[in-house]
């Protein structure tokens, strides 16, 4: 039945890009970074001039 062939791909169309955007949220919250914590440790610097 040709009537019904644009509710065929509507459905299609949607189960894709959900599956697509099922896929893409589950690498982009896979990943586990460590977080990198570092102490700034200043130095004071002190220049003793002779003149």
């Amino acid at each position: 039945m040709p009537q019904m062939m644009p509710l065929n791909w509507l459905t299609l169309f949607m189960f894709f890009t959900m599956i697509f955007f099922i896929y893409n949220s589950m690498n982009y919250f896979s990943f586990l970074y460590t977080i990198k914590t570092f102490k700034s440790k200043k130095h004071n610097i002190s220049f003793n001039w002779k003149w």
